[in-house]
């Protein structure tokens, strides 16, 4: 068995709006995943689709047949950088804007094919 990855570095999103996602689609095969993440409103999962389709395109450029039923292994994401900014506040102190960014990794399991 071969692990087939894709992922996305420096996703403009932070990692928190994405993980609730990544948990709901870990276990379900490629299809199912794709299933539940088309109906969800939220930015993280056009993000996490997006990534997913990828494994699933990577998987079938490998010579994997019936993509959609190799179940997704590992889905996870990790915080990435950060652009720091300074926003004025009263009487001259300053707050911290952190700008968030994420790495989404998505792995499915596609058997090896000789």
């Amino acid at each position: 068995m071969a692990l087939v990855k894709a992922s996305h570095r420096h996703a403009r999103i932070s990692a928190t709006k994405v993980r609730p996602f990544a948990k709901m689609i870990q276990g379900l095969t490629v299809e199912q995943g794709i299933e539940a993440l088309k109906y969800e409103p939220n930015r993280g999962a056009r993000f996490l689709e997006k990534v997913l389709r990828s494994a699933a395109a990577n998987a079938e450029d490998r010579g994997a047949r019936n993509v959609d039923n190799l179940p997704i292994v590992d889905c996870h994401v990790d915080g990435g950088p950060m652009f720091k900014r300074m926003q004025p506040r009263a009487r001259g102190m300053a707050f911290v804007i952190r700008r968030r960014f994420s790495h989404i990794h998505v792995a499915i399991d596609a058997p090896e094919v000789e």
